[in-house]
């Protein structure tokens, strides 16, 4: 496997398909600060009612790729 596959934007395109089969749209913070720096900068939008689905926990786009990626694979379910 070549050395893109791993990359940022590798991983984000993964996961945004992953997302579309659910009808939600993955979401990256444009407007960083450092919160948003220090863990996350994604979250999870549903593209017909445009609630926020995954990562907004504490605060707006406070998931990472990874927690994205686990949610996803999880069934799209929040963990207790």
């Amino acid at each position: 496997m070549s050395s893109r596959a791993h990359t940022n934007t590798a991983t984000e395109r993964r996961i945004r398909r992953l997302a579309q089969r659910r009808g939600w749209s993955m979401l990256i913070a444009q407007k960083r600060n450092p919160k948003i720096d220090a863990h996350g900068g994604y979250m999870l939008r549903d593209d017909e009612t445009f609630e926020i689905v995954f990562g907004n926990k504490l605060y707006e786009f406070s998931a990472d790729l990874e927690e994205i990626e686990a949610f996803l694979i999880a069934g799209g379910e929040a963990e207790d």
